[in-house]
């Protein structure tokens, strides 16, 4: 699929990427602090980078989830996003929910790359992904064609597991014949192997997620819109890489919201337009058109209104206000952090949005600095590129 989307946007759209990965990163120090008063006796009018410490938390409402990391360090969300956007740089720019499922389970899972924080969609879409590949064993084993030992199940299963979880259809034959042939040389072992490697691949679901309503289902959006930007698939690529996390309606319908708030504004649409057009895909529209209205940003206010914990229907208001309201990406961002509760989640639409408005390195963008202090900011730039101009590499 090729985007009609012009040229001229893409470096608006790398510049969106970024402002995510900043936009986390800023936030981290403070995360998960609920009392604004606090936020800004620690942090002042310039709260953003600040290392994670705990003592930021002593004696007021807050949860301190960071330890260990430094600042620059990016959340569990910009760690989730690196996931996806891997992905679709390993298959060719196109999301392949297989794929997608098979990442976030490795980089997350026992013996991941990840250290830190879990939240709870990503802990229970760990535990689906392994029930529902026990489930499609399972099944595979009740119907294969040649009765097998015990002990011949558990070595087919085995030989089978590592091609399923990487390969599908007509790719599984040959390579699980083969891994089966080093033990097996009886053509109805191979045959069996192959039925069940062929059995799991189709009992497996793409709709992994928990039933769930927080920030991880909108926080993914931001590498999806920069992709699908301007095409009729995006929607229905949002909501199926939404269910891989979170497999509920009302999650799916905010991120549609947040999805195509992004669009517009990757578009180069106006603010006012963007944020209407996105409204209508959220389940609660009066609470959007209430954060919206007023003279002024005033984040801390509209985390009183509306709350500030990590469910969606109270932080995407807090976002529609931001964004509506604030002048500058940094004005956005210090904002956010004021606001306090789960500001890293918001920064996932609040910095691409503000970003991709504003650009980097003028008055209004990103600031040339807050880039340089993202810890492997290289690298994420380096793949906001790669995906939005059509240069990768399959692994």
């Amino acid at each position: 699929m090729t985007s009609n989307l012009p040229s001229e946007r893409k470096p608006a759209i790398i510049a969106a990427l970024a402002g995510g990965w900043v936009a986390d990163a800023a936030s981290l120090g403070l995360h998960w602090l609920y009392n604004s008063p606090r936020i800004l006796e620690v942090g002042g009018e310039t709260p953003e980078f600040l290392p994670p410490k705990a003592d930021y938390f002593d004696g007021v409402f807050g949860y301190f989830a960071h330890e260990g990391k430094q600042s620059g360090d990016v959340s569990h969300y910009g760690a989730a996003t690196g996931v996806l956007i891997d992905s679709l740089l390993a298959s060719q720019r196109e999301l392949d929910i297989r794929d997608y499922q098979r990442r976030f389970r490795s980089f997350f899972g026992p013996g991941g790359q990840w250290v830190g924080f879990l939240d709870n969609p990503t802990r229970i879409t760990l535990n689906n992904l392994n029930s529902i590949e026990q489930n499609a064993i399972d099944q595979a084993l009740a119907t294969a064609p040649t009765e097998l030992t015990d002990r011949q199940q558990r070595v087919l299963v085995q030989k089978v597991m590592p091609y399923t979880r990487r390969l599908s259809g007509d790719q599984l034959a040959d390579p699980v014949r083969r891994a089966i042939d080093l033990t097996y040389h009886e053509t109805e072992i191979q045959e069996a192997g192959v039925h069940i490697a062929r059995a799991i691949d189709q009992h497996l679901h793409p709709e992994s997620g928990a039933d769930d309503l927080q920030l991880p289902a909108v926080s993914k959006v931001a590498p999806l819109v920069a992709r699908y930007c301007g095409s009729d698939q995006l929607l229905e690529k949002v909501e199926a890489a939404v269910r891989v996390t979170n497999h509920n309606d009302e999650a799916v319908a905010w991120a549609k919201c947040a999805a195509t708030l992004l669009d517009q504004l990757f578009q180069g649409k106006p603010v006012e337009g963007a944020l209407q057009a996105a409204k209508a895909f959220a389940p609660n529209q009066e609470s959007l058109d209430k954060a919206m209205s007023g003279a002024s940003l005033d984040a801390v206010s509209a985390g009183d209104d509306f709350g500030r914990t990590c469910y969606l229907h109270e932080a995407m208001p807090v976002i529609f206000h931001i964004v509506n309201h604030a002048d500058s990406y940094t004005r956005a961002v210090r904002a956010n952090i004021h606001c306090g509760g789960d500001s890293c989640g918001r920064s996932w639409v609040i910095g691409p949005a503000m970003a991709a408005i504003h650009g980097v390195g003028d008055e209004k963008g990103i600031p040339l600095s807050w880039l340089a202090r993202v810890r492997g900011g290289a690298t994420r730039l380096a793949e906001a590129e790669a995906l939005v101009k059509g240069t990768w590499a399959t692994d």
